[in-house]
């Protein structure tokens, strides 16, 4: 649980995974069901700018990056019921446009806690703005300023706030993981890991284990544990680390003691974390190529997980691993869920509303939105957000709300 209630609103979801960074909306009075055309679309914007950037939802605001050309990454705010431009503001520009595959763009969520939104640009940029006019309060550059080191895909985390604290991954030596003070920019410590590391492309989550409170992040060696006061190294753990890719983009999700990872070209794990005389160590519980490992992350429910393998839908016994049903669905997707019911955003533009049980694959309703952008050889990334009733969904520089409350 994150340490800082970041909205006000029960509805609302401020950052990256929603609410307490779990992919789970703490709505009720949503649509069981869809009509056989989907959800009744409110509005639909296509100037959004490119990129991956899930929107953060606050008090009738959107905010998300987009970028336009490799020169002009931006963030911006939206009015929540029409989708309106109510402000932009420039960031820098777009990270390692030499990608290969090449699909360079803005890929982090803004975190909004009250009055200020934290946001990370491709590139490095990190900033606090002002949510009202997009004035900047703080800034920095992660490359310049503390040797960060990104992957090959540029910066794709979206900032931690954990009380008065800002956490993130620049990689490299000095500040491999780095903590600053949210209101002024300061920073409160620097994790400089052993031989540096390189910054892979999941969200650091914060947790306890054995009664500590620690940032996990993964990096490109493994997954990393640290005190959250000091910046200490904990644990590590290298099961799931690609080391020719650096390829963590699945935001870790921990549940007791057990803490799951996935890199899409090596597999999915779960690391019991535990402390003793000799200090802290990860031990690993289950490992398979064959569990979750898309991109579009995982959601944890009572006793199993369920996200995406490949081009199936899976659900999984969290404590075991073991594999309860399996369904190609939509294909690969992104997942975040609410009121006992999966929003999958498949990587093909499709959307499903899938029911949470582990008796078996249950669908509720799917849909192809119309009017699509052209991808070219890019793909629908971007997760699904569920906020106040609605369902938002980013293609690229399509932006989609749907009404997805029961009347």
């Amino acid at each position: 649980m994150l340490g800082l209630a970041l909205s006000g609103v029960t509805g609302d979801w401020p950052q990256w995974r929603g609410p307490t960074r779990d992919g789970i909306s703490r709505e009720t009075g949503l649509l069981g069901e869809w009509p056989a055309e989907g959800p009744r679309q409110l509005w639909q914007i296509q100037d959004a700018g490119d990129g991956y950037s899930t929107p953060a939802v606050s008090e009738g605001r959107l905010y998300l990056l987009g970028n336009r050309g490799l020169d002009n990454e931006f963030v911006q705010a939206r009015d929540a019921d029409t989708g309106r431009l109510l402000w932009s503001a420039p960031l820098g520009k777009v990270g390692q446009p030499d990608q290969k595959p090449n699909y360079p763009g803005a890929r982090s969520t803004p975190t909004v806690v009250g009055r200020w939104l934290y946001v990370l640009g491709s590139d490095g940029d990190l900033a606090c703005l002002a949510t009202d006019t997009g004035a900047v309060r703080w800034r920095h550059q992660l490359r310049e300023e503390f040797g960060g080191q990104p992957g090959i895909w540029a910066y794709a985390e979206s900032p931690l706030i954990d009380g008065d604290t800002v956490v993130c991954a620049p990689g490299g030596k000095t500040a491999t993981l780095l903590a600053l003070d949210r209101h002024t920019g300061k920073v409160v410590w620097q994790c400089a890991v052993p031989d540096g590391d390189e910054a892979t492309y999941s969200s650091t989550i914060v947790t306890t284990l054995g009664g500590v409170k620690q940032y996990i992040q993964g990096l490109k060696k493994g997954l990393l544990g640290v005190a959250a006061a000091t910046g200490d190294v904990l644990w590590q753990f290298g099961e799931t680390a690609d080391l020719k890719n650096g390829g963590y983009i699945l935001t870790p999700v921990t549940r007791n003691d057990l803490v799951y990872s996935a890199s899409g070209l090596i597999g999915g794990a779960a690391a019991r974390v535990s402390q003793d005389a000799h200090g802290w160590s990860a031990e690993s519980v289950y490992f398979s190529k064959k569990l979750p490992i898309g991109i579009g992350g995982v959601v944890l429910s009572g006793d199993y997980m369920y996200g995406a393998s490949g081009t199936t839908l899976q659900c999984v016994e969290f404590a075991t691993g073991k594999v309860r049903w399996e369904d190609r669905c939509i294909g690969a997707a992104s997942i975040c869920a609410a009121e006992g019911r999966l929003y999958l955003h498949g990587e093909n533009g499709d959307v499903a509303l899938v029911e949470i049980t582990a008796e078996g694959y249950r669908e509720k309703g799917r849909f192809t939105p119309t009017d699509q952008p052209d991808r070219g050889n890019k793909k629908a990334w971007t997760y699904p957000v569920v906020a106040n009733g609605r369902l938002y969904l980013r293609d690229l520089n399509d932006l989609r709300c749907y009404d997805i409350a029961a009347r």
